[in-house]
């Protein structure tokens, strides 16, 4: 016997993914940038002009802090007491190329405000960033091994445990100079 074929049209994911933008107080470029899916795009979809793949859907429900089947399911889910973000379904910006990896670990309604990653750097591996907004800091604890952080000028080695706090309102680089992967907490906070 064959299973029956579906008449239903397919998952309206456009109004279901604006709901879920905007009750994490994300933009259309917010959610661009964290999601890698462009502008347009994302305009598209919430008007039901355009179908996402399979892969920009993934990036988008990662990039929402939701599982894949609730983006497209289109019911609104009850709101949970305690919410528990699965490692799978923790966004992650990969650096291979630099030698990191950085985890996404705080809520995306927050980004903008205080944003917090898990930092893992290969040995030789580095995170380079650009000046932030004037006033941003950040604040970085070493979970595993030992880092060097580079804030203009200054050159500082933090160990295992060591919290560095530096203004991240200028160029800044976070480095591995040691043989072993090191793991850090980072945490950001804008003004």
């Amino acid at each position: 016997m064959k299973p029956p074929v579906s008449t239903n049209s397919p998952p309206e994911v456009g109004a279901t993914l604006q709901r879920l933008r905007l009750a994490r107080g994300l933009t259309l470029e917010d959610l661009s940038r964290i999601a890698g899916v462009s502008k347009s795009m994302l305009s598209q979809i919430e008007r039901e002009k355009a179908n996402p793949t399979i892969a920009i859907t993934w990036r988008l429900a990662n990039a929402l802090g939701v599982a894949i089947g609730e983006l497209l399911s289109g019911d609104p889910r009850p709101v949970e007491t305690i919410r528990v973000v699965d490692a799978h379904e923790t966004p992650t910006l990969p650096g291979a190329h630099a030698g990191y990896v950085l985890r996404i670990l705080g809520p995306m309604d927050l980004a903008g405000k205080y944003e917090w990653y898990e930092l893992t750097l290969a040995p030789g591996g580095e995170l380079a960033s650009q000046a932030h907004d004037p006033g941003t800091s950040e604040h970085m604890t070493v979970l595993h091994g030992s880092m060097e952080l580079e804030v203009g000028s200054d050159r500082k080695k933090i160990k295992l445990g060591g919290t560095a706090r530096y203004p991240a309102d200028q160029n800044h680089v976070i480095r591995n100079a040691g043989k072993t992967e090191a793991k850090a907490l980072l945490v950001v906070v804008h003004r």
